[in-house]
């Protein structure tokens, strides 16, 4: 069912959940409110902000993302580890960082030898 918004016509005298703005859940075929079921004052619908993020990535970033999840694929563990934290560190990404050190596992490298390399930068 989807989420329709309204907000008061008129802000005096109207409550403080339709002066701000109230979120409905109706059938698509349901009639839209005309007034607020809190406090009984005229309310329309409103267009809603469109709330979803998008994170572009660079072709690069898709390109090595691509070859290191190939390298685990065949099971070149060591080599998916090493392009990944080669990567990780240049574009500051710590789940990148956290993969490598997934795949240095994998490839057999002790994980106390990975326990300085796994210090990810928190500053």
């Amino acid at each position: 069912m989807p989420i329709y918004e309204y907000q008061a016509t008129k802000f005096e005298n109207a409550c403080s959940k339709c002066s701000s703005g109230i979120e409905i859940l109706q059938q698509i075929h349901d009639q839209p409110l005309t007034i607020c079921p809190h406090c009984g004052h005229k309310v329309k619908k409103i267009i809603s902000w469109c709330r979803a993020a998008i994170m572009e990535t660079s072709g690069e970033h898709a390109s090595v993302s691509k070859q290191i999840t190939e390298y685990e694929k065949s099971g070149m563990w060591s080599h998916a580890a090493e392009l990944a934290d080669t990567h990780s560190e240049k574009i500051k990404d710590p789940a990148l960082k956290t993969r490598a050190l997934d795949n240095y596992k994998k490839a057999g490298y002790n994980a106390d030898s990975l326990a300085k390399h796994a210090k990810l930068d928190d500053k």
